[in-house]
């Protein structure tokens, strides 16, 4: 399989999860085998020239499936979400570099925010019952995937911005004295900027997953750039070839 290849993967599994929220398990032998924790899929939509971009959720290289989590925000996910279950979904994938992983004895704290959280998933799968998953949501009706993230083996702690479910507020209030070697994070940025402020106070290993729109997911359209640094000389570099996955001292508006 060439990189950037497309192919027809079958829709094998669709559930609405929670209002607007779908969960997609398709067949994809050779993306499977490929896929990393932390690398997105560009899914084709019928009647939109530009695919969307999707985060891989989950990678079972042994059913040979992926899985997305993924919420309608617009008409392209709307139609996306309208597919049946059995049709052939156009995917362009693994795209986007992944997570590193450590000592699966290393302790990891998973932050999600939001759509932010369906990619640490994978995460939780690796590390088990060494991760700890802070999840934020705005209410109780938008948290997802809590009971996945337990069968992982992780602790799982939620945090929702009117109270409705686990604690009330920010998830990073939440998280204060947790302990951990390594920490991994996606979601809005004010909430990374904070889980990043956090990491520095600590000198802890911090990754962050940046939520972009990317138009070719390759890094051609130039559409996705971030601001970067290396060696203290700051360049534009693209989330959608050059991440989503980066240190966070890689990325400008963090260091």
């Amino acid at each position: 399989m060439k990189k950037y290849d497309s192919q027809l993967c079958k829709l094998i599994s669709k559930r609405e999860i929670a209002a607007g929220f779908f969960d997609f398990t398709v067949y994809a032998p050779e993306f499977a085998k490929a896929a990393q924790a932390g690398q997105f899929a560009h899914i084709k939509v019928g009647g939109h020239t530009l695919r969307r971009p999707i985060s891989i959720c989950r990678i079972d290289k042994t059913a040979e499936t992926l899985r997305f989590v993924f919420q309608i925000r617009g008409e392209g996910t709307a139609e996306l979400a309208a597919v049946s279950e059995g049709a052939y979904l156009d995917i362009l994938a693994p795209l986007g570099n992944s997570f590193p992983l450590f000592e699966r004895e290393k302790k990891a704290l998973l932050v999600g925010g939001g759509i932010g959280v369906p990619p640490l998933l994978e995460l939780a799968g690796y590390y088990g019952e060494n991760s700890v998953a802070a999840l934020g949501f705005q209410t109780a009706s938008s948290a997802i995937l809590k009971a996945d993230f337990k069968n992982a083996g992780a602790k799982v702690m939620v945090a929702t911005d009117d109270g409705s479910a686990g604690f009330h507020g920010l998830v990073t209030d939440m998280i204060s004295d947790t302990e951990c070697d390594v920490i991994y994070t996606c979601g809005p940025m004010p909430m990374i900027k904070a889980v990043t402020k956090l990491a520095k106070e600590r000198s802890v290993l911090c990754y962050v997953s940046l939520e972009e729109r990317m138009a070719c997911g390759v890094g051609a359209c130039l559409g996705c750039a971030v601001k970067l640094k290396n060696d203290g000389a700051e360049y534009y570099g693209h989330v959608c070839k050059d991440g989503p996955v980066f240190d966070y001292k890689e990325v400008a508006e963090l260091e």
